[in-house]
């Protein structure tokens, strides 16, 4: 089962995001593949994921831990799950000036867990987390344990997605429920009301301004 958010009809493409997946998957997987042109990264929920590719990488990451591919000018990789397998498949968009990079892959095992209250938060990228990007990003894994808010703030010209894998939350204003997502531009400050096993990702970042050219697996 993969939920997706974008690339679709509705929704191509959310700059510097290129394509959310929320993939549940027990057999099958994602055997090899090329890429080229952006930054992929995998983020899991359960299960345990193993990577190879062309460049001799080999890894495993399971639940609570992430892996990025660099695409660049050309990789052919693979991702197979061991067993049932969740989380979260998102392409960023690489600039125009480093489309052509060299390739390269990340893994962090475990993504360091800190505590807001009735909060916990796994920062998978920005805030001195261990995944790297080329785009100025926040990537986060935000989990309410009990009723409560939290507010955030987007930098000047960024983007966001809040989307919802678990319970229901309110987005200023806005109420998403499982498998909604709100998409925020051109606001600040955002203030997150969820109930109690309330289970949702926040991934902010600076867009590039220009166009995304996506063809299958490959974005130019």
């Amino acid at each position: 089962m993969v939920r997706r958010l974008m690339p679709t009809v509705a929704l191509r493409h959310f700059d510097p995001f290129v394509l959310w997946d929320h993939f549940d998957i027990e057999s099958g997987g994602f055997p090899p593949h090329p890429h080229r042109g952006f930054e992929g990264i995998t983020w899991l929920l359960k299960g345990t994921m193993q990577h190879q590719d062309n460049l001799g990488n080999c890894g495993t990451v399971s639940a609570g831990g992430a892996q990025r591919f660099t695409a660049g000018q050309g990789i052919v990789h693979s991702e197979m799950p061991l067993g049932r397998t969740e989380g979260i498949q998102l392409w960023v968009n690489l600039p125009k000036r480093l489309k052509t990079i060299t390739p390269d892959y990340q893994q962090v095992p475990n993504i360091p867990i800190t505590q807001d209250g009735n909060i916990e938060i796994r920062h998978i990228v920005g805030h001195d987390a261990g995944i790297h990007v080329h785009t100025p990003m926040d990537y986060r894994d935000i989990r309410f344990t009990q009723s409560d808010e939290l507010s955030l703030r987007l930098n000047e010209d960024w983007r966001a997605i809040c989307y919802v894998i678990r319970g229901v939350a309110d987005l200023n204003g806005q109420t998403l429920n499982a498998g909604d997502a709100g998409l925020i531009e051109n606001t600040l400050s955002i203030t997150i009301r969820a109930a109690a096993d309330t289970h949702l990702m926040w991934c902010a970042g600076l867009p590039h301004h220009e166009p995304i050219r996506q063809w299958g697996p490959f974005v130019d």
